[in-house]
């Protein structure tokens, strides 16, 4: 990437950015083509916010689906069509058995589409609204900010108080962290804010994850409740309209914001499924000898952020996306077009490139297990899984596989945060 990215000219690049930008960009269908199911958006901190949901609204369990680098709520459509026969078929058995009634549950599923990524509002990382809205405000001792709730207190419609933010280091000592080989190792540094100071961070997006547990899914639960309660028991009323623990479902990167959105608001969640986690090769925590190679790495970050638009343009083709996904998908023949099509035409859209890039300049931020030890993750009450694909390439097994030696500080010894 790099020395591609270097043997492009200024003549090439300008080319090439006039190209794209004269292409028409795609715009959001009413419908995902993937699940057939509404496009919804969520106003968040005046930002749109694309999301999907299926199941019933008085559904005994809740999921909210959170998606992985570069991608959205669409990578999800296997597990938001999948799950909805299986719905349809509970709620409609007129099984004699009461007692095999119960037995049964239902599930009601939430996907959204992350700030900066799918259909969601992409603004530039130094526009000031943009700022306001960062996680990572309020949030550390040695910065001034103000988090946006505290500088908001009237833009939402928040029916009960919100926790408050205790501030603490950006910079984490002596870290405990684990190793592609499946050891241990401590981390001397770990860096929790964005280099950029952009809002496209895990805080941000763990932020926008407990807000949407709130304004939307505890809204929605109340509203359709409402509605249906004529023809409901009084039992069965009062639990359709009782505020749901939502379970977190979380895929590559999408783990760090999960994680962090139930360090922040413990009582919003049950427990959260971690599907191949992604620990961040280009964090500087993980960046071997980081103190000689780091300076490079961010002169290559800079390099793309600044003159990468050409190279992404280029490379932004069904073809090539098509062949990036089958490295990873050991079943190869689930990358069809539709796949590639859900996936790609989002980042075809205004400032799309510029996330990509800040994203892959975040060489900070937390890590899966920096949380996971954190005495204050929820484990009695929110129990971590954590599921791989052993044929991953992207995936590292062994380290995946010790996170269930990761424990909190202050626990006994051989104690596990990862319940299985």
């Amino acid at each position: 990437v790099t020395s591609s990215a270097a043997r492009l000219s200024s003549k090439s690049l300008s080319l090439q950015m006039s190209a794209t930008t004269e292409a028409a960009a795609p715009t959001m269908p009413s419908h995902s083509p993937a699940t057939s199911l509404p496009n919804q958006i969520y106003k968040w901190r005046g930002y749109d916010i694309r999301y999907q949901v299926t199941g019933p609204a008085n559904a005994d369990h809740t999921l909210l689906l959170v998606h992985g680098l570069f991608v959205n709520s669409d990578h999800w459509r296997k597990t938001l069509t999948g799950l909805q026969p299986l719905n349809d078929e509970l709620y409609n058995d007129n099984s004699d058995s009461g007692n095999e009634k119960k037995k049964k549950k239902t599930i009601r599923i939430y996907a959204i589409d992350l700030l900066g990524s799918g259909w969601s509002s992409k603004p530039s990382k130094l526009d000031p609204m943009a700022q306001a809205v960062s996680g990572e405000n309020g949030r550390f001792t040695n910065c001034d900010s103000t988090c946006y709730r505290e500088a908001n207190p009237t833009t939402t419609t928040l029916k009960k108080q919100r926790p408050t933010k205790v501030r603490s280091a950006s910079t984490l000592q002596n870290t405990p962290l684990g190793t592609a080989s499946g050891g241990n190792r401590l981390a001397t540094s770990l860096e929790l804010r964005h280099p950029l100071k952009s809002p496209y961070n895990f805080y941000t997006w763990a932020e926008q994850i407990a807000d949407f547990t709130h304004d939307v899914i505890h809204s929605n639960r109340g509203i359709d409740a409402d509605n249906s309660n004529s023809d409901m028991d009084d039992e069965s009323a009062a639990a359709a309209s009782a505020t749901p623990k939502v379970t977190l479902v979380a895929n590559s990167i999408g783990t760090m914001s999960s994680l962090q959105s139930i360090l922040d608001e413990p009582n919003l969640f049950n427990g959260c499924l971690v599907i191949n986690p992604n620990f961040r090769e280009l964090h500087m925590a993980e960046v071997p000898f980081s103190t000689l190679t780091m300076p490079l790495v961010r002169q290559i970050q800079s390099l793309l952020r600044n003159n990468g638009h050409g190279l992404f343009a280029s490379l932004a083709k069904p073809n090539t996306v098509k062949e990036i996904l089958k490295e990873p998908y050991a079943v190869v023949d689930a990358v069809d077009d539709e796949l590639v099509s859900v996936l790609l035409d989002p980042l075809l859209t205004a400032g799309a490139d510029d996330v990509v890039f800040d994203t892959l300049s975040y060489s900070a931020g937390p890590l899966p297990e920096q949380q996971l030890s954190s005495k204050h993750y929820p484990k009695e009450t929110c129990p971590t899984w954590v599921v791989y694909g052993e044929a991953d390439p992207w995936t590292p097994r062994k380290r995946v596989e010790n996170l269930v030696n990761v424990g909190r500080v202050g626990d006994e010894y051989g104690e596990s945060t990862v319940e299985r």
